[in-house]
């Protein structure tokens, strides 16, 4: 949804999931997330949940030090890597095809003729299709990156040092890659990793800020986050 009109006529857009753990994909292997009530209105006089979740479950942020040793961790990170340009990819097409499908070097060249150079130090958002998939089995399998495009990416300058990769399936890699060698290239240096990530329509191909909330827990591995896409003036 839209959110209010902000100073300059900039708006919002919620590229969250709502946290319902009746409804949610999560990573083979990680917890599954609970809300439990521990206050009500009657008798206590005011009403309060407990979460549980993994840091990684929902949509989330992730920070270098996730997958590279001595990396820097949630608490580590300022605001300036958690608010960076945007652009979306829309690989939907290919994907519903091909659900283990790999964007290439090719498909990145192909937008940036139709869209122009990506920014330097940006998110790069992979739109597959995902979203509607969340909550059900189908959310597995999940296409990603192939190695060779975010290798592209980062040597080309696109990716930079503050950018990073977004998707709205598990990850940056295939689901049928268990070694995450995506992964683990987007996250060297400053860069982190959006995941899980809704309402993909709403965020322009070019344009747009993404902007990462979350929790940060002191030496995590990233947060589940409120992620806004913070539009142009219309």
């Amino acid at each position: 949804m839209n959110g209010d009109a902000l100073l300059g006529g900039l708006r919002l857009v919620n590229l969250s999931h709502v946290n319902d753990p009746a409804r949610v994909s999560v990573y083979p292997g990680d917890p599954p997330p609970r809300l439990e009530t521990v206050s009500r209105l009657e008798p206590d006089g005011f009403y309060l949940q407990t979460v549980f979740a993994g840091e990684h479950t929902g949509t989330h942020w992730g920070a270098p030090g996730h997958f590279t040793p001595g990396g820097l961790l949630a608490d580590e990170l300022t605001p300036e890597d958690l608010f960076r340009p945007a652009v979306k990819i829309d690989v939907r097409r290919r994907c519903t095809a091909d659900p283990g499908y790999a964007v290439t070097v090719a498909d990145l060249e192909e937008w940036e003729q139709g869209h122009g150079r990506i920014p330097g130090d940006s998110f790069v958002v992979l739109w597959t299709g995902w979203e509607e998939r969340f909550g059900t089995e189908a959310f597995l399998p999940h296409p990603g990156f192939a190695p060779e495009a975010v290798q592209w990416l980062t040597d080309t300058g696109r990716l930079g040092e503050r950018g990073g990769t977004g998707t709205d399936a598990f990850s940056p890699d295939v689901s049928a890659d268990t070694t995450f060698v995506v992964s683990r290239m987007v996250y060297r240096r400053r860069r982190i990793s959006l995941e899980v990530l809704a309402n993909l329509a709403s965020l322009p191909t070019t344009g747009a800020w993404v902007l990462c909330g979350g929790q940060i827990n002191k030496a995590g591995s990233g947060s589940p986050a409120l992620i806004y896409g913070v539009l142009p003036p219309s």
